[in-house]
């Protein structure tokens, strides 16, 4: 009906590894849910393993969107990705479920619950040149030209730190100007659940979950899309595929590449959980360490909407930093 009000939003976030794929399916399950993935690596078709996709039993057991949508050459946008979810969230209604958003790209979520801007025209080619420009910069280079472009930017990862760039210099426009103009729409409103056992244990965590990948055949699997799947493929962008591939090649003994992709994780989970301590500073925010006594019952009391435990919840986000 116009003018009705759209129903709550319920958001699980978190970094890698975090546990935020085992909360989401508990309630799901639980509680007739389908999973959204907001997963900017779990997209792409084949990169299974190294993305920790859900398993084949959790899709068939609970219903999953945004799975397998992109060809691994393809690019895909965080306005391409509003799309989809719109269209999965409606679909998971009509089916009578409760759609929850889970993942760890929090600039794909942002974008859902608030409005996009139209992008500014940049010319292919000159794009073409500049990515191959920034293709080898470090992160710390990344940062700096971006402090100097458009400085509101430079706590972001590297890819939104490429946009701000060529933002920048192709159009003369800064990105956080044009987010700032653009046209105003109501707000999808929404509940996060931020799924953060802390730094110590995020670490172990990681560590573990990395060598469960290499036991699952992780190698194997990267060996396989290196027949198919071009060398500047989008999706090889995901966390830990360089190192694996540079050890399919022989380029790496395996001790080195496990602690290369080690590394680049828990350098990825960094930037997720400083994203979600900057952007979710002012949201309605429930914070869920999953290690903790009764963090299934928090969740649900999330869920359903009720008051939190008051000893559920001791520490706000921000404390929970790096």
């Amino acid at each position: 009906m116009p003018g009705q009000r759209s129903p709550v939003l319920r958001v699980i976030l978190g970094p890698t590894a975090a546990g935020k794929s085992s909360i989401a399916m508990y309630l799901a399950r639980n509680h007739d849910g389908a999973i959204v993935s907001a997963d900017s690596r779990q997209i792409y078709r084949g990169f299974d393993i190294g993305t920790a996709k859900p398993t084949a039993e959790d899709q068939a057991d609970v219903p999953h969107f945004g799975l397998d949508v992109a060809d691994p050459g393809e690019r895909y946008s965080a306005a391409r990705w509003v799309e989809g979810a719109t269209r999965w969230i409606q679909e998971a209604r009509a089916m009578g479920r409760t759609p929850v958003v889970v993942g760890g790209t929090g600039f794909y979520v942002r974008a859902l619950v608030e409005p996009l801007f139209s992008a500014p025209y940049m010319d292919a080619g000159q794009r073409r040149t500049l990515e191959l420009i920034m293709r080898d910069w470090s992160l710390e280079e990344l940062r700096r030209w971006t402090r100097a472009l458009d400085p509101e930017r430079a706590h972001l990862g590297p890819a939104q730190l490429r946009r701000a760039i060529e933002t920048a210099l192709l159009t003369g426009q800064r990105l956080s100007d044009l987010h700032r103009a653009a046209p105003t729409k109501p707000p999808v409103p929404a509940r996060y659940l931020v799924v953060d056992p802390g730094v110590r244990l995020l670490r172990d965590r990681i560590e573990q979950r990395v060598d469960q990948m290499f036991d699952s055949g992780w190698l194997e699997e990267v060996r396989a899309l290196m027949r198919t799947v071009p060398d500047d493929a989008p999706a090889w962008n995901a966390s830990g595929y360089d190192a694996v591939r540079q050890l399919v090649r022989g380029e790496l003994e395996p001790a080195v590449a496990r602690e290369r992709v080690i590394v680049a994780t828990r350098q990825y989970a960094k930037r997720q959980r400083t994203w979600l301590r900057h952007q979710l500073a002012d949201c309605d925010v429930t914070l869920l360490d999953p290690t903790a006594p009764g963090a299934l019952e928090l969740a649900v009391h999330w869920w359903s909407g009720a008051s939190v435990p008051t000893l559920a919840v001791t520490t706000p986000i921000s404390e929970h930093a790096p």
